[in-house]
């Protein structure tokens, strides 16, 4: 059963949409549905808009947008691994040699998903069962709150809660979790290929399910209803 998020977001003041990514055998219980025309390169950002409307991309291997999106979250070859360093070493900058954009290519794990689509959207409590992570999409202020919450149950010795990782803005939504069953976070939103699609101030918050539950239990021993985050609310609503 998929947890109750509304006690949380209001603690924290989030009034966003969460954002569901899913890996369905049937697209149609997630209408209405927004899809990308084969060999159209466009970022899966574009559809942010879409998102916060009610409506859920749907991504396929002939419908994925930028071959980001299709390698990161379909398994599409879409260059070969030579074409896809010379890309973002050359052409992009986004590490200071090839070599080391290789090393790294060669770390990630893509995911082939076990079904044919892959959608985005808003969450559908009753599709729970092909959920995979969900997006915050958040001020510095919510981030830092939530990066609290993720920390609440927490180890020294316990898995890294939350991660800031190097990727496309797809990847962080899925590819670069390890483990789906660990509760754990990405700090997305930060890849600047993606972000004209968001509005200036807004970043990403990916959760695991396990996560996502944890987040949803938080209760009231937890700092949601204590004073630092009572007067931060104060102070903002001061200005």
């Amino acid at each position: 059963m998929q947890p109750d998020p509304s006690r949380l977001l209001e603690k924290i003041g989030i009034t966003h949409p969460l954002v569901g990514l899913y890996v369905a055998p049937d697209a149609s219980p997630f209408k209405p549905l927004v899809s990308i025309a084969p060999g159209e390169g466009t970022c899966i950002f574009a559809f942010y808009s879409h998102w916060l409307k009610g409506e859920t991309l749907h991504l396929t291997e002939e419908h994925f947008g930028c071959m980001g999106a299709g390698s990161s979250l379909l398994g599409v070859a879409t260059r070969s691994p030579e074409e896809l360093v010379e890309f973002l070493v050359d052409e992009e900058g986004l590490k200071c040699s090839r070599g080391l954009m290789r090393q790294w290519l060669a770390r990630r794990k893509a995911r082939p998903p076990e079904y044919a689509n892959v959608l985005i959207g808003p969450l559908r409590s009753d599709q729970y069962e092909y959920l995979k992570t969900v997006t915050f999409y958040v001020n510095p202020d919510q981030l830092g709150a939530l990066l609290g919450g993720a920390n609440y149950n927490a180890g020294p010795d316990d898995p890294t809660p939350v991660l800031a990782p190097f990727g496309s803005g797809c990847s962080q939504m899925l590819t670069l979790f390890r483990d789906l069953n660990v509760p754990q976070a990405v700090i997305g939103g930060t890849d600047i290929a993606m972000r004209q699609w968001l509005p200036p101030y807004t970043l990403a918050f990916t959760v695991t399910k396990p996560m996502f539950r944890q987040l949803c239990e938080l209760d009231e021993k937890s700092f949601l209803y204590k004073p630092f985050l009572r007067r931060l609310h104060e102070a903002r609503a001061e200005t």
